[in-house]
């Protein structure tokens, strides 16, 4: 793995809308990093992304940026069709990955970029920025203490509105390009959270529908989720809420915890609720507000960056990011199969390993193929 020096030397793949929030976020942490390279298939586009973050290296190839540049990390923010092959390329080239969610548009991807990481030795991050809010790395030590006692229900909800002409986008509402819809697109960040509260989870029954949009893929999901330590859970993603909205609540034996935000969340956005007789745990929620920052992209970058410098294992990795994926396709597996799916049970030649949609998708098809 390269060891980075104290600026490190990045490099951004694809130059759409994403990628300017990983670029902004790096203009933050130009004491840690430089962004030196760019690729994009569109060199308008290219071009003007780098005149805009003043970026010296242009490319319209990801192999070509990798064997010309030398980098110590790699951005993926093309389209998801394409990351886990643009991950490969780079692990191949000996350059760690930080790609935007989705990993892989499937179980059996994702495996196999596992498998080249082993080899290689390189490590695969995945984005999934609304674990590192300081409100949620405090839960997360508050849950791991004990002081909260046994996690009992939560509620995940990604309530966003998405109008028809979203979907004129050719890559979006498609399984073959997209993986899935707001399961794998939008509310693939919340429920990520959630599992990185509660942990392990062991069983998903749930529904999904095409109810409003022009796509191929579903736009909203329902689930109903159990864990390992016996906590159950809700999960609803839907692009079809005119007020839009993104919550979470957990409800432990000695406090509630709720998160309602849209797309990044701070201190805020939290609040906390003691049961009585636990009065005194709201001392260890409170914060000083010192560290008020928004749950999006820099925290995380600036972790990674951290992590990288220090040789310590920087998150999310890829074993979490398979747990929050297999999520995903259980949730698919469990609606379209109706019956409830346990982790662990798709494997193999299963069809919802191979693709989200498993190919039992049940309305037809609105796109042309892309």
């Amino acid at each position: 793995m390269p060891d980075p020096s104290p600026s490190a030397r990045v490099a951004i793949v694809g130059a759409g809308g994403i990628a300017h929030a990983h670029a902004g976020a790096l203009t933050e942490l130009s004491d840690r990093a430089g962004l030196v390279a760019v690729a994009d298939t569109d060199r308008d586009r290219a071009e003007a992304f780098a005149r805009r973050f003043s970026v010296p290296g242009v490319y319209t190839d990801a192999e070509e940026l990798l064997a010309e540049e030398r980098l110590d990390l790699v951005h993926i923010c093309t389209p998801p069709h394409s990351h886990t092959p643009l991950a490969i390329a780079a692990l191949r080239a000996g350059v760690p990955v930080l790609v935007e969610k989705p990993t892989a548009l499937s179980l059996a991807e994702l495996d196999e970029l596992a498998a080249v990481q082993q080899a290689t030795g390189t490590p695969v991050l995945t984005v999934f920025q609304h674990r590192f809010g300081p409100a949620a790395v405090r839960l997360r030590r508050l849950v791991s203490s004990g002081a909260l006692g046994r996690p009992l229900t939560a509620v995940c909800e990604t309530l966003w509105y998405r109008t028809d002409a979203y979907f004129d986008v050719p890559w979006r509402g498609r399984w073959e390009v997209e993986g899935g819809g707001p399961t794998m697109g939008h509310g693939i960040h919340q429920f990520d959270l959630l599992l990185s509260v509660l942990g392990p989870w062991s069983e998903v029954t749930a529904v999904a529908g095409r109810l409003a949009r022009p796509t191929d893929t579903e736009d909203v999901s329902m689930a109903l989720a159990r864990f390992e330590n016996g906590a159950m859970a809700s999960v609803v993603n839907s692009l079809l809420a005119p007020r839009e909205t993104s919550r979470l609540r957990f409800d432990f034996e000695h406090a509630t915890v709720e998160l309602e935000h849209l797309y990044g969340y701070q201190d805020k956005h939290w609040r906390f609720t003691p049961a009585h007789g636990h009065e005194h745990l709201a001392d260890l929620w409170r914060s000083d507000g010192a560290d008020d920052v928004e749950s999006g992209h820099l925290v995380q970058i600036a972790a990674v960056l951290d992590a990288l410098r220090h040789g310590t294992e920087p998150a999310v990795s890829l074993a979490e990011a398979r747990r929050t994926l297999e999520f995903a396709a259980a949730t698919y597996a469990s609606a379209f199969r109706r019956r409830p799916v346990a982790a662990g049970e798709l494997t193999g030649d299963d069809p919802f390993v191979r693709a989200m949609d498993g190919g039992a998708v049940p309305w037809p098809r609105v796109k042309e193929p892309a």
